[in-house]
């Protein structure tokens, strides 16, 4: 992947380089509802931006619970369905464009993400990162998801 500047964000590419952990993950609304935490104020996350031009961005409710069974295929349909609706995951893809970083999903844990361009506007001040999009709702107002990403710090050792 060649190193690329941003112009309207003046990040480059390298900037993004590494792995994120997730700070938090806030949706906020422009009709007056307040402020939602899709998976908790306690979620967690890791965000990795690899030189080679591949992302994988991984999300999960803190404190999930734990499967009855340590064979996923054995346990109860209940307990796959909420190990399933509280760990969000997708990887790609990415690349600087225009302000915004763009995800193409080539593989995805909800199998409707796969094929589609996930636009991000990004803001970089150091080791915090913040990744927004806007989404319309089926009541005519936008949610707003922002992610804050804070850059990991690397191994003992390394």
């Amino acid at each position: 992947m060649a190193e690329t500047l941003d112009e309207p964000t003046g990040v480059r590419e390298q900037d993004l380089h590494g792995t994120w952990r997730l700070h938090n993950w806030v949706i906020d609304y422009d009709d007056g509802r307040p402020a939602s935490f899709p998976f908790g104020p306690d979620a967690t996350g890791l965000l990795i931006y690899a030189a080679d031009g591949h992302v994988s961005a991984a999300i999960g409710r803190g404190g999930r619970a734990r499967l009855s069974r340590d064979d996923i295929r054995r346990a109860p349909e209940a307990e796959k369905a909420a190990a399933f609706d509280s760990y969000f995951h997708y990887a790609g893809t990415w690349r600087l464009e225009g302000g915004q970083v763009v995800h193409e999903v080539t593989q995805s844990l909800n199998p409707n993400f796969v094929g589609t361009v996930q636009v991000r506007d990004l803001d970089l001040q150091g080791d915090r990162l913040e990744l927004r999009a806007v989404v319309p709702t089926l009541s005519g107002a936008t949610m707003t998801n922002r992610l804050v990403w804070r850059r990991a710090t690397p191994r003992r050792g390394r």
